[in-house]
């Protein structure tokens, strides 16, 4: 399974250059916070290059990562839509570039532009039925089930050819971060990598993991 389109990639060619002249472009790295949990959504982002993840405060402490977005990715459009605080951080986890674009002009853009609205629905459909899927995978699945369901949903995503059939995970992603996005310890995660090292599936670095059987992590994950 790969990852849906993101909204630049669902808009036409003139949609996207007239999106681009109601923003601003800035850069931010790793790890800047570039839109924060209970802010007012007075702008909305549309990333343009490199990679950020989605995270909510747990009561243990830890950060939930909701997901992970790309290039192509509408950050923020949630809370404009509900117009209600901000409901998770978004932080860059390597170089991004941005567009920022207003609240209002966003919105008035989306009333002239009514092709652009219907994608912003359908790319809002498609986050809410992988959203269903996750709830369903979590209510069936094990700690590794769910640990080789994120690696091979990784794999579709962000993978790269690495040689004799292994594909290496483009994506800087902690021991802390895969927790987070598998909604397991820290512990149960770094227990499960062991396992699927020992197997001979993967193998592992700081901040990088290279899949040798990703058909044997598809079969494992529910």
């Amino acid at each position: 399974m790969t990852r849906a389109a993101e909204f630049l990639q669902l808009l036409g060619d003139d949609d996207r250059a007239a999106l681009g002249e109601i923003g601003r472009r800035v850069a931010a790295d790793r790890p800047d916070v570039l839109l924060a949990r209970g802010d007012a959504a007075d702008r909305v982002l549309v990333l343009e290059s490199g990679r950020v993840k989605v995270t909510v405060p747990t009561t243990a402490g830890t950060d939930a990562v909701l997901t992970f977005r790309g290039p192509g990715a509408l950050l923020g459009e949630q809370a404009l839509v509900d117009e209600l605080p901000r409901s998770a951080d978004v932080t860059a986890v390597e170089p991004v570039t941005l567009l920022v674009i207003p609240a209002s002009a966003f919105r008035t853009f989306l009333r002239d532009r009514p092709s652009v609205a219907l994608a912003m629905l359908a790319m809002l459909s498609s986050r809410l039925r992988a959203s269903d899927r996750r709830l369903a995978e979590f209510a069936a699945a094990d700690t590794l089930g769910r640990v080789c369901a994120r690696l091979a949903e990784l794999c579709d995503t962000y993978g790269e050819a690495a040689g004799g059939g292994s594909v290496r995970i483009a994506l800087p992603l902690s021991q802390e971060d895969l927790a987070g996005w598998t909604g397991a310890s820290l512990e149960s995660t770094a227990k499960a990598l062991r396992a699927l090292r020992q197997l001979g599936w993967i193998t592992t670095g700081r901040r990088a993991i290279e899949v040798h059987d990703v058909d044997a992590l598809r079969n494992r994950a529910p």
